[in-house]
């Protein structure tokens, strides 16, 4: 069953998602979403890095809801400076953030979290996986931005993965 459905939540998950993308629920569409759901997961195996084990479902709870606050508040942010820009002009500037995180997984989750946020417009993992560099909209203090970053995403991700 393992080989048919590699990831039985990604497959309801793609299943759901087509046919809530296309709300004719006529035969082909069905079979479509079946045809997804099954192919993709199969298809895309060989890309996932290593199967995937939440050790703290608490944490991870909180981390989803933090970087929802943080998405909201950014994008406000964001567009607040934006439309202000005449008044005072944001401070961009890249920033290399030391990363004490290793897992693969743990590290992919850090990746799309930076990327959904406003305000990152860029960011390069070191090869070494030792430091992750992002170009930020506005950077007042690159300490704190550091920090913040570290307590609220790295430390979260090291408890549910590592």
């Amino acid at each position: 069953m393992r080989r048919l459905l590699p990831a039985p939540l990604l497959s309801i998950a793609l299943f759901a998602l087509w046919l809530a993308l296309h709300p004719s629920l006529g035969a082909s569409n069905v079979l479509l979403a079946v045809i997804v759901a099954l192919a993709a997961p199969l298809l895309c195996a060989p890309l996932r890095p290593l199967p995937v084990r939440v050790r703290r479902p608490a944490v991870l709870l909180r981390l989803i809801a933090d970087v929802g606050h943080d998405v909201v508040v950014s994008n406000l942010s964001v567009a607040w400076d934006v439309l202000n820009l005449s008044r005072r002009k944001p401070r961009s500037a890249f920033v290399t953030i030391p990363l004490e995180l290793r897992d693969a997984n743990a590290l992919a989750a850090l990746a799309a979290i930076t990327t959904v946020v406003p305000g990152t417009v860029w960011s390069e993992l070191a090869h070494d996986r030792s430091a992750v560099r992002l170009h930020v909209f506005d950077l007042p203090d690159e300490a704190a931005f550091i920090a913040h970053y570290k307590s609220r995403y790295e430390r979260p991700l090291m408890e549910i993965f590592e």
